[in-house]
């Protein structure tokens, strides 16, 4: 007989170099069980960083099996798990076929620089080529990092992407989007939907009234109707159906009722909930995020104003200040991978 703690707390932590399922007793916080996975990047050209978005999704899916076997041998019965929620590597760019369930092109990883001459093209057609034409409305800065010039380059270079676009098959999303579409069905009615959070680094969303900024879309010639709809940081998605590669079918029917972008997910976390308070999260990149309240504060030095999170459909946005510093830990896998020094990131 299986041991019942009371209600679960199921969270998918999918990260630019692995992807984690881990859960949590809801009552008292402890991490009952979990499984990581690492995932590969692709490095077609200099500069240029992919992923495959079938690899991300089988790493959720291997990550929630193995993680649910680990439970049943703890014998802590699984059916307790009430709602999952996932955080996801920011600004990482995926188009797939909504008639398929397939990607169209592999996922272009957040720090890739291949936009640069998108970024130029851009600049070219604003007054005085000012980057920060859009911080007011976005609080972002014109810069290869945001998903708005990565979909632009998708739309430019990929011709597979501009046919499926044309015939009303394409779906855009950051991983976020991609995850809780497949996990809700897929091709057969599954949610395309994003999060505040995550929707603030795309470069396409107003910050103050919530909504994906027709004036923008028309800038960066993107097509509204491939945008997920945006919800709060906190609610019911969608529930998690059955899959074949589930061969416990454990999770089917659980609500996927949480979304936030890493780092905004890494503040919530440590519990900043004051304005003023901060973290810094040392991962691939490393992060600063500064809990400005619910006002959003413009920095006047090279910070970023982003959305922090949003409790709830009726509750409102706090804000955030970020720092980004986009090569941290990644530096370690490459002293491991690239010049051989050390045989493992523990060595480090």
């Amino acid at each position: 007989m299986a041991e019942s703690l009371g209600p679960l707390v199921g969270a998918i932590d999918q990260g630019t170099s692995s992807t984690r399922f881990l859960v949590f007793n809801a009552e008292t916080a402890e991490l009952l069980s979990h499984h990581q996975v690492e995932i590969k990047q692709e490095f077609p050209r200099e500069g240029w960083v992919e992923q495959d978005p079938m690899e991300i999704l089988n790493s959720v899916y291997e990550c929630v099996e193995r993680t649910c076997e680990k439970m049943n041998e703890l014998n802590i019965d699984i059916t307790n798990i009430r709602a999952i929620g996932v955080t996801n590597q920011r600004e990482t760019t995926v188009v797939w076929d909504k008639t398929t369930g397939e990607p169209l092109y592999n996922a272009i990883v957040w720090l890739d620089l291949r936009t640069q001459s998108t970024v130029e093209r851009l600049l070219k057609r604003i007054p005085g080529k000012n980057k920060t034409f859009s911080k007011f409305k976005t609080g972002l800065p014109l810069s290869t990092y945001f998903s708005a010039v990565k979909l632009r380059w998708l739309l430019d270079n990929v011709e597979e992407i501009r046919k499926a676009v044309e015939d009303g098959r394409a779906m855009f999303g950051t991983i976020d989007s991609w995850l809780i579409w497949s996990l809700t069905g897929g091709k057969n009615g599954g949610i395309h939907c994003t999060d505040v959070t995550n929707a603030s680094r795309t470069m396409l969303f107003n910050i103050h009234s919530l909504e994906w900024d027709p004036d923008l879309c028309k800038f960066f010639d993107i097509p509204m109707e491939i945008l997920p709809n945006v919800r709060s940081s906190s609610e019911i998605y969608g529930l998690m159906v059955c899959f074949p590669v589930f061969e416990s079918g454990a999770l089917t029917g659980v609500p996927i009722s949480g979304c936030l972008g890493d780092q905004h997910a890494a503040l919530v976390g440590q519990m900043c909930f004051q304005d003023g308070q901060a973290k810094n999260t040392y991962g691939t990149g490393c992060f600063l995020l500064c809990n400005t309240g619910q006002k959003s504060v413009f920095s006047e030095h090279g910070l970023i104003t982003t959305i922090a999170y949003k409790m709830g459909k009726d509750k409102p946005a706090f804000y955030a200040l970020e720092g980004s510093v986009a090569i941290a830990g990644a530096v370690v896998r490459w002293l491991r991978d690239n010049l051989g020094i050390a045989k493992t990131s523990q060595e480090v």
